[in-house]
């Protein structure tokens, strides 16, 4: 049977709550039902929710769910609650999407060393293709940004780097199609 369960974030003025799912397939080895997935649901569309609210939803009691919710976590399944912030009301107006090309495997866990304590930094992905690594970065305007690259630029094996400047944003959400297989 195949569930969708989507990650509407909860939304404030300045930030929004959300919930991150860290697998998006479940099968019976995670021993999850009905239940929780109707917890990992409603937490996806308001991280903040209240436990005695999610009882009710799932006409269990509160500790029960407090129960469920803590083998949810435990068991990974569940990585972290947080707020998602509006960033261009703190003014970071700039996106984008920095393709490093670092010369060898060799050098990579320097590379996402340097990566790791840059706060700029939202998301760091080793791919395929055209460079080794991508960076999903946020950036307050284009001349820190283009600070940001020089720094890049300058550390040992990295090759070179392509950018590409966010116009416009459709979609972004962590958002998952979450499936339940039996084995």
């Amino acid at each position: 049977m195949a569930l969708d369960i989507h990650c509407i974030p909860y939304n404030v003025r300045l930030f929004s709550f959300s919930i991150i799912i860290i697998r998006h397939r479940f099968d019976m080895k995670h021993n999850i039902d009905e239940i929780d997935i109707q917890i990992i649901n409603h937490l996806q569309k308001d991280g903040r929710a209240q436990r005695n609210k999610i009882a009710e939803i799932v006409q269990l009691s509160v500790p029960s769910v407090s129960e469920r919710m803590r083998k949810l976590e435990e068991k990974g399944l569940i990585s972290e609650y947080c707020a998602i912030l509006n960033h261009k009301e703190f003014n970071y107006d700039i996106t984008a999407f920095i393709f490093v090309e670092v010369d060898n495997s060799e050098l990579y866990p320097n590379f996402v060393k340097n990566i790791l304590i840059h706060p700029e930094v939202l998301e760091c992905h080793s791919i395929t293709g055209d460079g080794s690594h991508v960076l999903k970065v946020r950036s307050r305007n284009t001349e820190t940004l283009e600070k940001f690259l020089s720094l890049i630029q300058s550390w040992n094996g990295v090759k070179k780097t392509r950018s590409n400047i966010v116009l416009s944003t459709f979609k972004e959400t962590r958002r998952l199609t979450i499936e339940m297989t039996e084995e």
